[in-house]
C-alpha cells in the first residue's frame, strides 16, 4: 500500500500558524500588488471562490476583507523539512514530490507501525503534534489512486482505498480527477462520450492515442488498474528557478538588474542548500504583450555562486533587446550536478580565484540569513526588501 501525504493549504496554514490572530480569517499568500497572483489560499478564502494562480485584484474583488501575506519561501522550506523528517520515521521509502506533499511506501512497515491506515493516523497525529499543521492522506494499492484519495476529504482527511475497493473505485472515477488529465484532454474525452475511467475501457487504445497522444496508453493502463509507478525516494532536482511579476511594466534596465540580483541570490542560496552546482543559467522575460523570451548560457565551470549567476544573467540581459516593457522577470539554473563532483579548474585563473572568493562570501551570508533571517544581510545595491520580495 502507498500513502500520499498532502499538507492542507500549506503556505496559508503556515502564515496562520505564525500569526494566530489570522486564524479563521480569509488569507492568501502572494504578491500584494495589483499585478500579483495568489500562490496559496486558506480554506476561509476558498469559500469566496479564491484559488491559487488567481490574479490578486480578482481575489480582492471577491473578498474585500482578504488578508494578503508575502511569500516566505525559507520558512515554508524549514517546516517542510520537519514534515519530511517525520515521514522518514515510518518508512525509508519516501518520495517528496513538492514542498508540501510526498508519497510513502508502506511495504514491510506493518510490524513496526501497524496496518497502513493506522500508520496514516499516526503520521497525522505526529505532524499535528510536532508541526501544529493538518494534512490529508490517501492510502491505496496504486500510486495514482493514493494521490486522488488524499484530495477526497480535505482538509484533515483520511481516505483508504483497499485492494477490494480499487476496481469499483476506478470504474466510477471521473476522468477529470485523473492526474494528467487537463482541460484540453478532458474536453477531448467528453467529446468522445468518456466521463469515467470505466468508459475508457470501452474505447480502443488506438482511438485514445489518436486524440491524446502517448498519454492515451497511460490512461488505458490506469483504467485497467495498471500503474507501474513506484515510490522513488531519490528524485534528483533538475532545475531551480524563481520569477517575479513586476508591480509595473518597465524597460528600465537598472530596475531589471536589481530584480535579477535578488533572484540570483535566491537561486544561488537554494543551490548551495541542496549541494548542487549549475552548468546552465537562464534568463526569463515576459513582455507587456505576454510574449515570453528565454535566453540561456552554459558555463565553462559549473557554479552555485550568486555572483556568478548574477553576472551571467546580467550579460544575457545586456545582449537582449528590450523593445517592449517587461512585466515578468526570472532566473533559472539547470544541468545540475552535485557540488562534490570533481571539476577541472584553471589553476592560475584569476576568474576562478574570484569565483571561489565569492562562494566563501555566499556561505557566510547563508549562515547569517539562516540564523537571523534574510533581511539581516543584503547586497548594498539591493532596494528595500519590500520592493524585491519573491513571489
Amino acid at each position: 500500500m502507498i500513502l500520499h501525504i498532502d499538507m492542507d493549504a500549506f503556505f496559508a496554514s503556515v502564515e496562520q500558524l505564525d500569526h494566530p490572530e489570522l486564524k479563521g480569517r480569509p488569507l492568501v499568500v502572494g504578491g500584494g500588488s495589483g499585478r500579483g497572483v495568489v500562490a496559496a489560499a486558506s480554506y476561509e478564502a476558498r469559500r469566496y471562490g479564491i484559488h491559487s494562480a488567481m490574479p490578486m485584484f480578482m481575489a480582492r474583488q471577491r473578498c474585500p476583507q482578504l488578508v494578503i501575506r508575502p511569500s516566505r519561501r525559507d520558512r515554508y522550506s524549514s517546516v517542510s523539512r520537519s514534515i519530511m523528517a517525520i515521514l522518514q520515521r515510518y518508512s525509508p521509502i519516501v518520495e517528496q514530490v513538492s514542498i508540501d506533499e510526498a508519497f510513502l511506501d508502506a511495504t514491510g512497515c506493518t510490524r513496526l507501525h501497524g496496518p497502513p491506515e493506522a500508520m496514516a493516523r499516526a503520521i497525522k497525529h505526529h505532524i499535528g503534534q510536532e508541526v501544529a499543521l493538518t494534512c490529508s492522506i490517501g492510502v491505496a494499492p496504486l500510486k495514482f489512486l493514493a494521490k486522488i484519495a488524499s484530495d477526497l476529504q480535505k482538509p484533515d482527511g483520511l481516505t483508504v482505498i483497499s485492494d477490494e475497493m480499487a476496481a469499483g473505485f476506478i470504474t466510477g472515477l471521473p476522468v477529470e480527477k485523473v492526474p494528467g488529465v487537463g482541460k484540453h484532454a478532458h474536453r477531448q474525452l467528453m467529446q468522445m462520450g468518456i466521463a469515467t475511467l470505466g468508459d475508457v475501457r470501452c474505447v480502443r487504445t488506438s482511438v485514445l492515442v489518436d486524440r491524446l497522444g502517448k498519454f492515451g496508453h497511460r490512461l488505458m493502463d490506469l483504467a485497467h488498474g495498471r500503474d507501474a509507478s513506484t515510490v522513488a525516494p531519490h528524485c534528483p532536482t533538475k532545475s531551480i528557478s524563481t520569477e517575479r511579476t513586476l508591480s509595473a511594466d518597465t524597460r528600465d534596465r537598472e530596475t531589471l538588474k536589481q530584480h535579477l540580483l535578488a533572484q540570483s541570490q535566491e537561486v544561488g542560496r537554494q543551490l548551495r542548500r541542496q549541494g548542487l552546482l549549475a552548468r546552465t543559467i537562464t534568463l526569463k522575460l515576459k513582455d507587456t504583450n505576454f510574449r515570453q523570451i528565454t535566453r540561456s548560457i552554459t558555463l565553462d565551470c559549473p557554479s552555485h555562486s550568486s555572483e556568478t549567476l548574477y553576472r551571467t544573467v546580467e550579460a544575457l540581459l545586456a545582449h537582449q533587446a528590450v523593445d517592449k516593457a517587461v512585466r515578468l522577470i526570472g532566473v533559472g539554473a539547470s544541468a545540475l550536478i552535485a557540488d562534490t563532483t570533481p571539476l577541472q579548474t584553471g589553476l592560475f585563473s584569476g576568474e576562478d580565484r574570484k569565483a571561489r572568493g565569492w562562494e566563501k562570501v555566499d556561505r557566510i551570508v547563508d549562515r547569517i540569513a539562516e540564523r537571523f533571517g534574510q533581511s539581516a544581510v543584503r547586497r548594498g545595491s539591493l532596494s528595500p526588501p519590500d520592493d524585491l520580495s519573491m513571489e
